[in-house]
């Protein structure tokens, strides 16, 4: 495959719409949405809370690669990874990752987790290749506090 010129930004709400059409690019991180959280609204609080850890990569006008990480001061957590499935093993990914990590150690947090639905395997295998290790002894734990989010399965 032809390597791409990309540059990466902050993200911000004025690319949310942007964000949409990204991460409704594939199957898997559609379903990882939902109405509350991923609205627009919900969106401007966790980049409002997260203003230097999410960023993007672009392609001339259009973000090919994203990803949303955020932090309570203690941990943090890496909620949206997507790359567009066009720009896909180049690199992108791993780049945004390594942004985004480097950008929580300037904030003080020093350890990082994501979830990724067991099923899909070529997200699994790439977070292993970035060193990110499945935990066996926990259970993830849930409770939707708004009837419109699913509790999940």
């Amino acid at each position: 495959m032809e390597k791409k010129d990309y540059m990466i930004k902050q993200v911000t709400i004025d690319d949310y719409d942007d964000l949409f059409k990204l991460w409704n690019s594939t199957e898997q991180s559609r379903r990882a949405l939902n109405p509350v959280d991923d609205s627009r609204e919900g969106i401007e609080r966790y980049l409002e809370r997260n203003p230097n850890t999410c960023f993007a990569a672009v392609q001339g006008s259009r973000i090919i690669g994203a990803i949303l990480t955020g932090h309570d001061g203690r941990r943090a957590i890496i909620h949206h990874m997507c790359v567009h499935p066009d720009y896909r093993r180049m690199g992108i990914a791993a780049h945004l990752v390594s942004l985004a990590e480097e950008a929580l150690k300037k904030e003080g947090i020093q350890k990082v987790f994501g979830l990724v639905f067991k099923d899909n395997e070529p997200a699994n295998l790439f977070w292993e290749k970035q060193g990110y290790s499945l935990r066996t002894n926990l259970n993830y734990r849930n409770k939707s506090l708004n009837e419109m989010i699913p509790a999940g399965e």
